[in-house]
């Protein structure tokens, strides 16, 4: 894990880049599965003015997320400045060394350390609010507030604060529409209350799995959200706006999923293959832990037929080996598979028929996870001072900060 240092200066460098200190308070927010789709919908019809108003007081950088295109890996890369590969968390879940799936939520599985709490341990104040649990368990760092909407009544903050009499409505859970907005007016309040100078939020994509651009639910959602960005600036926060991945349909004409189950397609062809699907944590009931990337664990003698058999499957968009997968996507080599699946903009790749539950998903499937939801939108309430061009929603910390 990468050491912090603080100078006299109010510069701090984590992970191998420095950071000013922040001028006013500061708000970095991850917007769940926010594909630019949404963003540019709402735009055209004026659904967002508050955000318009961002971006002409500030900037929009044309930004891509890391590969797979989940939420772990993109968060973390976005509180760490790094590609998984520097941080160590390649997805949701890998195949450990004892042969059983495990789910990246521990903060020991980090290799890197977090913006946020290098900030803390320079003496400035931070706070970090999460949708899910499983977020606020990956980026907790020792004295740094980090509470989720999920668990809001187990978590204890300095002073004595009661979550949830902060807000005067009850805590919607995750897989209500107006949980993310939650998550915005419980981390400005609690930020206000502790003084923190760096916040980060980071929302859930229930909507965005469920509701395309456009729709009743998503434009409410988008409009909440809106009226909260605008919250932040009245209170007169710096703020930064990005996502974790985008979001694509993948069904086809008749509404149905566009899987190709895997497992199923080797039986009889490889023997032993394992598949685990990183998009799976334990809230796959909006997506059925379908999503557009998989890692495929195969005996090194009928590695090459499984990559040739999987490759010609329709919708297998690229069947990557270990170390070619690393090197161009820019993983960690022992937290990826054998192969490295990638499905087209269609398609999802699942383990077998009947092991997804698909009973609970609204509407058509929407997904992500390849290549084609890499498309992000980062926006900055600050102008940008330097070329925004090749980003990544790793550098949002630094183009904010930094400006």
């Amino acid at each position: 894990m990468s050491s912090t240092s603080s100078r006299p200066n109010g510069l701090v460098t984590v992970n191998g880049r420095t950071y000013r200190r922040p001028q006013r308070p500061t708000v970095v927010v991850c917007i769940d599965g926010c594909d630019p789709d949404y963003l540019d919908d709402a735009f055209a019809r004026a659904l967002i003015p508050r955000i318009s108003e961002l971006t002409e007081q500030g900037a929009v950088v044309e930004a891509r997320s890391q590969m797979p295109s989940f939420t772990n890996p993109n968060n973390v890369s976005i509180v760490t400045g790094l590609p998984p590969s520097g941080h160590g968390i390649s997805g949701n879940a890998f195949l450990a060394s004892d042969g059983l799936e495990h789910q990246l939520t521990d903060p020991a599985d980090l290799r890197a350390e977090t913006i946020p709490n290098a900030f803390h341990a320079a003496g400035v104040p931070t706070l970090v609010v999460t949708v899910k649990d499983k977020l606020r368990r990956l980026l907790a760092a020792p004295g740094v507030p980090c509470v989720s909407v999920e668990k809001a009544e187990l978590h204890a903050v300095p002073s004595g604060i009661e979550l949830r009499e902060l807000i005067e409505r009850p805590v919607p859970g995750v897989y209500e529409w107006d949980c993310s907005p939650y998550a915005l007016e419980l981390a400005l309040v609690l930020a206000q209350r502790l003084g923190s100078e760096l916040t980060y939020v980071s929302l859930t994509d229930y909507v965005q799995h469920a509701h395309a651009p456009g729709s009743a639910v998503s434009d409410a959602y988008l409009a909440y959200v809106d009226q909260l960005v605008g919250a932040y600036l009245d209170a007169g926060f710096d703020v930064g706006l990005v996502a974790d991945h985008g979001m694509n349909d993948k069904a086809g004409p008749d509404g149905s999923p566009n899987v190709r189950y895997l497992a199923d397609e080797l039986d009889g062809v490889v023997r032993d293959a394992q598949i685990v699907l990183p998009i799976t944590d334990p809230h796959v009931i909006h997506h059925a832990a379908l999503g557009s990337c998989a890692w495929v664990y195969a005996p090194a003698p009928e590695r090459e037929q499984a990559a040739d058999l999987l490759s010609a499957l329709p919708g297998v968009e690229d069947v990557l080996e270990r170390d070619r997968a690393a090197r161009l996507l820019a993983l960690p080599p022992d937290r990826i598979g054998d192969l490295v699946v990638l499905a087209d903009r269609s398609t999802v790749l699942g383990r077998r028929d009947g092991e997804h539950d698909l009973s609970a998903l609204v509407g058509r499937l929407r997904s992500h996870g390849g290549r084609h939801e890499q498309a992000v939108p980062l926006l900055l309430s600050v102008p940008l001072r330097r070329k925004g061009r090749g980003c990544t929603n790793a550098d949002v910390h630094d183009l904010l900060l930094n400006a």
